[in-house]
C-alpha cells in the first residue's frame, strides 16, 4: 500500500513539474513575441554614414586615415559640413593631408570648418573670413585681462589717450573711449591653439578685423594705450558709445560760460559856441 502511494506521489510531482515547465515556456514565448511586436512598431530613424575622429585631436595635428572612422548618424540631425566618403575628406589622395584647426573630441563628427583644405597649412589665414584682416595688439598683464584670453574669445577695445584742449582748468586732457566692440581673437602670441596653458600672460594678441577697423586700431595704438575687456560667450548685446574723461569720472560739472553783453553807450554830439566870455556846448544830431 505504501509502495502504491509513493508511486502515485512521484507521478503527481512529475506531472506538476512538467506543467510548470510548459507554463514557463509559454509565458517566455508570449513575452518574446510581445517585445518583437513592440519593436516593430517603433519609428525607423533614417541614418547616413559620417566620418568621426577615433581620438581627441588638438589644433595643428595632422588628420590621417588612422584618425577617422565611419559611423551611422541620424539624417535629420546632420551638422553642416560633414564628410560621408573618404573621397570627400581626401579628394587628392591620402598623401595630401589636412590639419586640425579646431580641437575635436573622440567620436566627434569631422566638419569642414574644423580642418584645413587639402594640403593647406594650419595658419591664421584659415581663421580669417572673407573681407577680414589679422591685426596684432600689444598687451600686458593689465590690458590683456591677466592671461585669461583664448583664441576664439571676443573682446571690446578701449583707447586711452590725450585729446588737446579737453582738460580745461583741471590740467588733464586724457580720455578713455570704447573704439571697437566684440572683436574676435584668432591668436595669442604666436599660437592659434585654444588649449593655451593657463596663467601665461600674453605680449600680443591677434584679432580679426575689417580694413577700416584695422586703420582705427593702428591709429589708436600709435597715439595712446589700448585695453581689452573680455566679452561673455553668451553675450549678444551691442555696446553703446562709451567715453569717460577726468571731469566725468570725478563727477565735476563743467563751469558755465559767462556771457558778457556789451551795452553800447549812447553817443552825444555837441558843438561849442561862444557867448561873450562864456563857451556853451549845444547838443546836435550825430552824423556818424
Amino acid at each position: 500500500m505504501r509502495a502504491i502511494f509513493a508511486v502515485v506521489l512521484l507521478i503527481g510531482l512529475g506531472l506538476a513539474g512538467f506543467a510548470v515547465y510548459m507554463a514557463q515556456n509559454y509565458i517566455e514565448g508570449y513575452q518574446s513575441a510581445l517585445a518583437q511586436e513592440r519593436a516593430s512598431k517603433k519609428p525607423e530613424i533614417a541614418t547616413t554614414d559620417v566620418f568621426v575622429t577615433t581620438r581627441p585631436m588638438k589644433y595643428g595635428e595632422e588628420l590621417t586615415v588612422e584618425d577617422i572612422q565611419l559611423v551611422k548618424f541620424p539624417k535629420d540631425a546632420l551638422p553642416e559640413g560633414v564628410f560621408a566618403t573618404k573621397e570627400d575628406l581626401f579628394p587628392h589622395g591620402e598623401d595630401v593631408v589636412r590639419y586640425v584647426v579646431r580641437a575635436m573630441e573622440e567620436k566627434e563628427a569631422i566638419l569642414a570648418i574644423k580642418v584645413t583644405k587639402p594640403g593647406e597649412d594650419a595658419g591664421l589665414t584659415t581663421r580669417l573670413q572673407k573681407g577680414m584682416r589679422a591685426f596684432a595688439i600689444k598687451v600686458d598683464v593689465a590690458s590683456g585681462v591677466s592671461g585669461f584670453l583664448r583664441p576664439g574669445d571676443r573682446v571690446d577695445v578701449y583707447w586711452t589717450g590725450r585729446v588737446k584742449g579737453m582738460g580745461g582748468e583741471l590740467g588733464n586732457d586724457e580720455v578713455t573711449k570704447l573704439i571697437q566692440t566684440s572683436v574676435t581673437l584668432i591668436a595669442i602670441d604666436q599660437s592659434a591653439d585654444g588649449e593655451i596653458e593657463a596663467g601665461n600672460v600674453a605680449k600680443t594678441v591677434t584679432v580679426a578685423a575689417k580694413p577700416q577697423q584695422v586703420a582705427s586700431l593702428a591709429q589708436a595704438q600709435k597715439t595712446g594705450d589700448l585695453m581689452l575687456a573680455l566679452v561673455g560667450a553668451e553675450d549678444d548685446t551691442v555696446a553703446s558709445v562709451v567715453e569717460v574723461d577726468q571731469r566725468s569720472l570725478l563727477g565735476i560739472e563743467a563751469p558755465e560760460e559767462k556771457i558778457v553783453e556789451r551795452i553800447e553807450e549812447e553817443r552825444v554830439c555837441t558843438i561849442k559856441t561862444r557867448r561873450g566870455a562864456e563857451v556853451v556846448q549845444i547838443p546836435i544830431p550825430c552824423t556818424n
